[in-house]
């Protein structure tokens, strides 16, 4: 039998207690399918809320700062810390779909839904569309996106695959960014392929090895890292070979990264997270949107082209909450998409740069160092998405009067811990491609250029937009 599972320790105790109570920890999905739903039906139908509502006595605002203030920027903070327990454990979509597919065809996954560009074209997709209906603020946009995904993820669940989460492992548009915050998680299940191989011969507990279903579709024996795990427990203690247990924080990315490397997560990462999320939330405090618009909006006048000034596209194309005096023409909801591209090309390519000068100094270039590096800028990704949803819990707190003077300082921590551990993460990379010091240095030259690029980018919209 497996040491770690003679003499288990806290953390692997735990993932066993997991284990065993699968079911309470099914159930617990189900309530969070409850709130889920309540949440994203209710408000859909309701007025929207006056000028004397409040989050302590209206739904819809109450709902707002439950999703966007709490819900989504806690879930990437719980996958840095905790790896993805939100998955297996929370997720109402994931639960949901799960669920469907008991009871579906189980057709075979097709081959153009195993296409590894899905978790970034998903997740450029959704976030446009999301700017483009105003989804932090509206109830029936967040009906439409949430719901519309949790809606797919069932029909891909009733069609393919029996008991697995098709769409979580393949089409869910966050997969891509969980999968890439969980590879800095202090604890993953860890496979020791020795007690596996054992179990051939002895079994499991000297008896018949029993099957498990993992709904993630991940290859147990061969699993390596957190990045896809769903870490729902149900596999602890399989074949006396798995067991929830400690690692450093830097392994996955700095021990793995090279195996895991691929061009679509550098894309993620480059063009996703630190440029397409960051143009999401630029443009709504950018001046030079504003400058963009009036000149574009001056230049259709004077050519006698209007009809892009109209605001008749419907609230499911472009914003249109008239009571609310917030309506997108076709030039707003245009802009919205341009800019957001332009944003993400110049962001992700001026990165692409940078990081292939700090490859270039390791030695001859080569893609695959080009993707490993590339992953030490997961922390400061993640960071930056997590600053970019905080701001719409903070503008909901400051509605409500709440004192923020410690918002700046804060932001400031977030952005200092996140360029640190992205520099330690890549000064780690470096290794494994060069012993020597200089080379090193010099590669984490460029790489603090393309850390100080990120950081432009937040400075702008936090203090640099703000102050003039």
């Amino acid at each position: 039998m497996s040491t770690v599972m003679m003499r288990p320790g806290r953390l692997a105790a735990a993932g066993q207690w997991m284990q065993r109570h699968g079911g309470l920890i099914r159930g617990l999905q189900w309530v969070v399918v409850a709130v889920y739903a309540f949440l994203i039906l209710v408000p859909a139908v309701m007025p929207l809320p006056g000028d004397t509502a409040h989050l302590w006595n209206n739904l819809t605002l109450a709902a707002q700062f439950v999703f966007w203030g709490i819900w989504w920027p806690f879930v990437l903070l719980s996958m840095v810390m905790l790896g993805r327990v939100w998955c297996g454990v929370l997720c109402p979509e994931g639960a949901l779909a799960e669920f469907a597919s008991k009871y579906g065809r189980g057709w075979a996954i097709p081959r153009w839904m195993r296409w590894g560009g899905w978790p970034f074209v998903a997740f450029g997709l959704t976030t446009i569309y999301g700017q483009m209906v105003s989804v932090y603020q509206y109830p029936k946009a967040v009906l439409l996106v949430l719901g519309g995904s949790t809606f797919a993820a069932m029909i891909i669940g009733l069609l393919y695959g029996r008991e697995k989460r098709v769409w979580c492992k393949y089409l869910c548009p966050v997969n891509g960014v969980f999968s890439l915050l969980a590879r800095l998680a202090p604890f993953h299940y860890k496979v020791d392929e020795d007690a596996w191989r054992r179990s051939y011969r002895n079994g499991e507990h000297g008896h018949r090895v029993i099957p498990i279903n993992c709904a993630p579709l991940v290859p147990l024996r061969n699993m390596k890292g957190a990045a896809d795990c769903h870490m729902c427990g149900r596999c602890s203690g399989h074949r006396d070979a798995i067991a929830l247990t400690w690692r450093a924080p830097s392994s996955e990315v700095v021990q793995l990264g090279d195996k895991k490397a691929n061009p679509w997560d550098t894309a993620l990462i480059l063009y996703g997270l630190l440029g397409i999320a960051i143009g999401a939330f630029h443009w709504s405090a950018s001046r030079w949107f504003v400058d963009l618009k009036m000149f574009f909006a001056t230049w259709l006048v004077d050519h006698d082209i209007t009809w892009p000034l109209d605001t008749n596209a419907p609230w499911f194309l472009f914003t249109h909450y008239p009571e609310q005096n917030d309506v997108f023409s076709w030039l707003d909801g245009t802009m919205v998409i341009g800019y957001i591209l332009a944003t993400a090309l110049v962001y992700g390519s001026a990165l692409l740069v940078l990081l292939t000068g700090a490859t270039r100094m390791l030695g001859r270039f080569n893609s695959v160092r080009l993707h490993h590096l590339t992953q030490g800028l997961i922390p400061i990704a993640g960071a930056g998405v997590f600053l970019g949803l905080s701001a719409t819990t903070l503008s909901l707190l400051r509605a409500e009067h709440v004192p923020l003077w410690w918002a700046s300082d804060l932001r400031i921590a977030i952005l200092a811990i996140a360029n640190l551990w992205s520099a330690w993460l890549a000064w780690l990379v470096t290794r494994r491609y060069s012993e020597s010091f200089v080379q090193r240095g010099l590669a984490m030259v460029w790489f603090v250029a393309a850390l100080a690029a990120v950081d432009s980018a937040w400075w702008l919209m936090f203090w640099g937009w703000v102050s003039k």
